[in-house]
């Protein structure tokens, strides 16, 4: 009989790619299912970045190259944190993974002993908790109300520190929320962690690109700049970039954390994919038409989702300010009876609920840490979230 690790026995599989498995069910079944549940641009990778890597393989770069990323790319890395961040990073400062989640394993394997503690706001994304339990720290999730648009305060934050609290994790803007920290918010987080030696940060930024209302993207480092040695600032170019698939996530850090954090690549999956590589450095190099032009789009879509999901009765959502998610709660909805004769007493029966009924995908909130909110994702044509919409509106007639 086979005998598992003990620090498995907390973690789960995704709910999102859960979900997604289940719509490609129904799907192979011949039912019309339209899914709001992955977290994936619906836009085409760069033109500069597609022909890079094409170039890339036709002129036979497949080999193996340093574990951190290849030089040029790290240059231009710690050039994009100095133009975009105002960040000082030498390339030696930079480490190049196989997407932005491996970045985030690295961290944890590199300082997280059984025990420590990671304070973790909620919402949040789904798998911050499971790979603390995967490095065998204790996630320490802090509730984040709607009322403080879903954001961490300095005194809950403060609440939260113990002597075992080894690290913070920040994402802005949000996965699931679409809410972003202001450089306000990020100082008052600062003034807490300044009187904490013990532990860092880690600054998630990968929806970094994707903000709305001109509204200035801030990271951690940038407005705590004596905090930077304590800091680690997680990005890539999945979501800005339109290559969740290609698989191309970097970090930038103290030096010492990022030379462990190398070594622990080096013994796991090595260097990311060569051709990724040099797609990404044409993605940061080149123009930024295409970028602009999907904000806009999703700035739009986000204005019109938000007011059609606050027409339905009994749901409340926030306006977000980035990323291509919105957050609504559902909780009036809760007690109410399908034709079926089930009551929907939670999220989870919610969204499978809406799934066989309406034939739309949606990830319940208690995935999140967020029980009660259903994440929509609006990364899908116009007409597609129209659609989804009315079949939402139309089942609900039927809930008693």
């Amino acid at each position: 009989m086979i005998t598992f690790a003990n620090r498995i026995q907390n973690v789960k599989p995704s709910a999102t790619l859960a979900i997604t498995a289940k719509a490609a069910e129904l799907r192979a079944q011949g039912r019309n299912i339209i899914s709001l549940s992955v977290g994936e641009p619906d836009f085409e990778t760069p033109k500069a970045a597609r022909e890079a890597g094409i170039k890339a393989i036709e002129e036979g770069f497949t080999r193996y190259t340093p574990v951190p990323g290849i030089p040029a790319l790290r240059k231009e890395i710690a050039a994009k944190f100095k133009r975009d961040n105002d960040l000082d990073y030498a390339p030696e400062n930079i480490l190049v993974s196989t997407g932005g989640k491996q970045c985030i394993y690295n961290l944890l394997m590199a300082i997280i002993n059984p025990g420590d503690e990671v304070v973790i706001p909620a919402p949040y994304w789904v798998s911050y908790p499971d790979m603390v339990f995967l490095a065998e720290g204790v996630p320490v999730k802090v509730m984040c109300t709607a009322e403080a648009s879903f954001k961490l305060t300095a005194a809950q934050l403060e609440a939260a520190i113990t002597p075992k609290t080894k690290l913070l994790f920040l994402n802005s803007p949000s996965n699931p929320t679409g809410m972003a920290y202001s450089a306000e918010d990020l100082k008052a987080l600062g003034e807490v962690v300044r009187q904490h030696p013990q532990m860092m940060v880690a600054t998630d930024d990968m929806y970094e690109k994707i903000l709305f209302d001109g509204k200035q993207f801030a990271t951690f480092a940038q407005v705590n700049p004596d905090l930077i040695d304590r800091t680690i600032t997680l990005n890539g170019v999945s979501k800005a970039y339109c290559m969740t698939g290609w698989r191309l996530g970097f970090c930038a850090g103290p030096l010492p954390l990022i030379k462990v954090m190398s070594m622990i690549q080096g013994q796991s999956t090595s260097n990311p994919s060569s051709i990724s590589q040099k797609a990404a450095l044409a993605a940061l190099q080149g123009p930024t038409d295409e970028l602009d032009e999907m904000v806009r789009t999703y700035e739009s879509r986000r204005t019109w989702l938000v007011d059609a999901l606050n027409k339905i009765e009994g749901v409340d959502c926030i306006t977000p300010d980035g990323a291509f998610y919105v957050f609504p709660s559902f909780k009036a909805w809760f007690g109410k009876t399908t034709p079926e004769g089930e009551v929907l007493n939670d999220d989870i029966a919610l969204c499978a609920w809406l799934l066989e009924a309406a034939g739309v995908a949606l990830v319940p909130g208690t995935e999140f840490g967020a029980p009660g909110f259903i994440r929509f994702s609006y990364a899908v044509a116009q007409e597609t979230l129209e659609d989804a919409v009315d079949r939402v509106v139309e089942v609900a007639k039927a809930l008693k």
